[in-house]
């Protein structure tokens, strides 16, 4: 039996986590978050929102279920590398076609396991996100702390160039029949089993966007084409959407001024829908701003309350800035939904505008589906304004 290899987890702070490799063979660096999911690690590696960083998840065991082809959010891992305290022994799901250890080999993206991420998660509290190293390779603990602190900081970082698709393309629903099958709309007429009777063609900006947001937009009753995050106004306008989508994505939303510049341009123009990176982008393109959380809201298990309708939603959450909602006094937008932990803004809605938009991530993957009418309310939102109700 061959003996567990070992691997180093160096934070900017001088702290080292020592566990058993598993992945890649690698040193990288990046920016050290956690998640509190239970469930869905296959989701949350593949999302391109954590670009440049190494996930901690707090549930003590990953990997039970093995990786499958389906539950990508993306073609390929994004995470830069992966802490969890155990990774489990055996792979058993009638889905499973990989284990993690293989999956993060093939891609080239480092794990540690045996890491008392108690420990490293209340230290990420109590301090914050921390630049850091993970290394599976030989590396001491002075090298590894100074790859740390060398990173380049997460706050001024565009990452959405490095996530975000080159070239316009439509979105096939070839599997809308079978992803997320129970999950239907509410409230839609049907001629499909979950599928609205008209579509409305819709202009989606991938700033780093999961896969489950494209099929979530299909479902209900729309046709998608997605659009490169450097597209400009002018270029969607010249396609004649019915509506746009903001998606989610990596970095400081405030590193991206030609997004500013294109969502300006589209506010008057189109209904507009965003969420996490979408959401602050319109924040940005209505005159407001954003700052950078102690250690952001990441997991499947954040309560927001909407301040229109008194109503509590269990959302999924992936993001590390916020809304100063002071910023948005002049911008013509008003604060719709609160962070129940902290009370940081949750969602927007322009006065006068069919735009709005939310900073969690309505799509569910993984996460709890009470977002899900967000959707319809799009949906319906396109509807009036294609009538001349709105």
């Amino acid at each position: 039996m061959s003996t567990p290899k070992q691997g180093v987890l160096a934070l900017e702070d001088g702290s080292i986590f020592r566990g058993l490799a598993f992945g890649a063979d690698a040193t990288i660096a990046g920016e050290c978050v956690f998640n509190t999911s239970m469930t869905g690690y296959q989701e949350i590696i593949t999302d391109p929102s954590y670009f440049g960083q190494i996930v901690t998840m707090t549930a003590p065991q990953i990997g039970n279920y093995g990786i499958n082809d389906e539950d990508a959010e993306a073609h390929a891992p994004k995470c830069s590398g992966f802490v969890v305290r155990e990774l489990s022994p055996i792979v058993s799901n009638w889905r499973s076609q990989s284990s993690l250890d293989a999956y993060f080999k093939k891609y080239g993206i480092p794990g540690l396991s045996e890491i008392d991420t108690r420990a490293l998660t209340k230290k990420l509290r109590v301090d914050g996100a921390m630049k850091c190293c993970l290394s599976t390779l030989p590396i001491s603990d002075a090298d590894a702390i100074a790859k740390a602190r060398n990173w380049q900081d997460m706050a001024g970082s565009d990452y959405v160039k490095e996530v975000s698709v080159k070239e316009p393309f439509i979105w096939r629903s070839d599997d809308v029949a079978n992803h997320n099958a129970p999950y239907f709309p509410i409230g839609t007429t049907m001629n499909a089993p979950g599928i609205p009777a008209k579509k409305f063609r819709v202009a989606a900006f991938d700033f780093g966007a999961k896969h489950t947001i494209f099929r979530k937009l299909i479902r209900h009753g729309f046709d998608v084409q997605v659009f490169p995050a450097t597209y400009t106004a002018e270029q969607v306008k010249e396609h004649k959407p019915d509506a746009v989508f903001l998606s989610n994505g990596p970095g400081d939303p405030s590193a991206l001024p030609y997004i500013h510049k294109t969502v300006t341009g589209l506010l008057n123009e189109y209904p507009i829908f965003g969420i996490c990176l979408g959401h602050q982008m319109l924040t940005h393109a209505m005159g407001g701003t954003t700052y950078k959380l102690k250690f952001g809201h990441r997991g499947g298990n954040q309560p927001v309350k909407n301040l229109e309708t008194g109503k509590v939603s269990i959302t999924a959450q992936n993001h590390g800035f916020a809304t100063d909602p002071k910023s948005l006094e002049k911008g013509g937008a008003k604060v719709t939904e609160l962070n129940l932990n902290d009370g940081t803004v949750e969602g927007l809605r322009h006065t006068k505008l069919p735009v709005f938009s939310v900073q969690y991530h309505p799509e569910a993957a993984p996460g709890p589906n009470d977002a899900d009418p967000l959707f319809v309310d799009f949906y319906k939102m396109v509807e009036a304004r294609k009538a001349g109700k709105i």
